[in-house]
C-alpha cells in the first residue's frame, strides 16, 4: 500500500496537485485495503488519511495499516478542510464526482483550489503486482471450476435462470464474494445476444449455449466465455463456432507487449471478416480486468492503448447472427515482459452436450 501512495505522490506532482481526494469505492479499497461501504482517502505531500465513519472505527484500523484513520465529521468536507488548512490544491476524481457534489465541496473548501484530474488511481492499477495476479490466477481457476461443474447440470427443459442460479452458488461456496457481473446464459437465438442475461427461456437441443460469467473474489474479477452446442451440432453450428476459436487463437499467439490495443483488435477482426463475418462482430476484442470488471487498456480497433507487462486482459471474438444464434470465446490474459501468461483453461474445442 505503501508503494501504491507513493506512486500516487508521483503523479499528483506531475498533475500540479498537493493533496488528492478519493472517493471512489474500489480506489479507496485499492489504496488502503479498506473493504467497507463508506470512506474516503485523502493524500497530501507528508500523510495519508483513511476518513471514515463510526461504524468503521474498529475494521479501518485493522485493515489500513499504513493509514491515519479519522472519523470525519457528519458533512465530510469539513474533515478535510480542517486537515488541509486554509490553502492547498486539492485534487479530486472528476469521473466519480457529480456536479452538484463538487458545487458542495466548492462551499465547503472555501480557500482551497479544486483541480479535477481524471485516472490517476486507474492509471496505477493498470498495472497488477504478484499479489494482485496471485488473486486473480485464483479467480480465473474458481470460473474455470465453475464451467466444469455446469457443464455436468445442462440438458433439456432446464432454464437459463436456473443454470445461473446454479453456477453463482457454486462461485460462493467455492470463496467468491459474488459474480463479477451480471451472469449470461444465452442460448438458441438469444445466444445472438451479446449481453443476453439468463432468461426464462428453456434450453432444447442442437443449439448454442453462451456462457459469459466470472467470480468475484477477495476484490479481484475474472471474465470467462465459453459457447457449446446442446445435442447435435449442424454445419453452421461448426462453421461458426471454428471461425471465433481460429480467430482467438490466432489473438493469443500473437499478442505481445508494445503492440497497441487496435493491433490487437486486428488479429481477431482481420480473420472473422476473411470469411465474411464482420458485420456480426460488433464490440471490441477485449478489455483491461482488475478490480472492476472493465478497466483499461481497450483492445479495439479505435485504441491506441499501448500494453506493457502486468496488464491484464481479456480476448473475447465473436460472431451473432440473429435468428441462429453467436458464438463467443474468451480469455484473461497476462501481458508479460516476452508475450503473455492465459490466466484461464477451459476447453475451447467445440463441445457437444448429450440430450439425456
Amino acid at each position: 500500500m505503501q508503494q501504491r501512495v507513493s506512486k500516487l505522490r508521483e503523479a499528483m506532482t506531475a498533475h500540479g496537485v498537493s493533496a488528492m481526494f478519493v472517493a471512489s469505492d474500489i480506489n479507496r479499497r485499492y489504496l488502503t485495503g479498506f473493504t467497507g461501504s463508506a470512506g474516503y482517502v485523502l493524500i497530501t505531500e507528508n500523510e495519508s488519511y483513511l476518513l471514515t465513519d463510526f461504524r468503521y472505527m474498529t475494521q479501518a484500523p485493522e485493515q489500513a495499516k499504513d493509514f491515519k484513520v479519522v472519523e470525519h465529521a457528519p458533512k465530510v468536507m469539513e474533515t478535510v478542510k480542517e486537515l488541509l488548512g486554509s490553502s492547498a490544491k486539492l485534487g479530486f476524481e472528476q469521473e466519480h464526482v457529480t456536479f452538484a457534489t463538487y458545487q458542495s465541496y466548492r462551499e465547503a473548501l472555501e480557500g482551497v483550489e479544486l483541480v479535477p484530474v481524471s485516472g490517476l488511481v486507474e492509471g496505477l492499477r493498470i498495472f497488477k503486482d504478484e499479489g494482485e495476479l496471485a488473486i486473480m490466477r485464483e479467480a480465473a481457476a474458481l470460473a474455470d471450476r465453475t464451467f466444469s461443474h455446469i457443464l455436468t447440470k445442462i440438458r433439456p427443459g432446464v432454464t437459463e435462470r436456473e443454470l445461473d442460479l446454479q453456477m453463482e452458488m457454486f462461485m460462493r461456496e467455492n470463496g467468491a464474494t459474488s459474480s463479477s457481473f451480471d451472469t449470461i446464459v444465452a442460448s438458441g437465438e438469444r445466444s445472438a445476444l451479446p449481453h443476453g442475461v439468463a432468461s426464462s427461456r428453456v434450453l432444447q437441443g442442437s443449439e448454442f449455449i453462451t456462457f459469459d460469467f466470472g467470480a468475484l473474489l477477495n476484490g479481484y474479477c475474472s471474465d470467462l466465455t465459453r459457447t457449446v452446442v446442446l445435442g447435435e451440432a449442424s454445419d453452421k453450428h461448426r462453421e461458426v463456432y471454428g471461425i471465433v476459436l481460429e480467430a482467438q487463437l490466432n489473438a493469443l499467439d500473437k499478442i505481445r507487449p508494445g503492440m497497441t490495443g487496435r493491433e490487437v483488435d486486428a488479429l481477431t477482426r482481420d480473420i472473422i471478416s476473411s470469411y465474411g463475418y464482420g458485420d456480426k462482430f460488433g464490440h471490441s476484442t477485449g478489455h483491461g480486468l482488475g478490480m472492476e470488471v472493465h478497466e483499461n487498456p481497450r483492445l479495439s480497433k479505435l485504441s491506441d492503448d499501448i500494453l506493457k507487462p502486468g496488464m491484464v486482459v481479456t480476448v473475447e471474438p465473436g460472431i451473432y447472427i440473429p435468428g441462429f444464434g453467436g458464438v463467443r470465446i474468451e480469455d484473461d490474459i497476462v501481458i508479460t515482459d516476452s508475450g503473455i501468461e492465459i490466466l484461464t483453461s477451459s476447453v475451447k474445442e467445440l463441445t457437444l452436450l448429450p440430450m439425456a
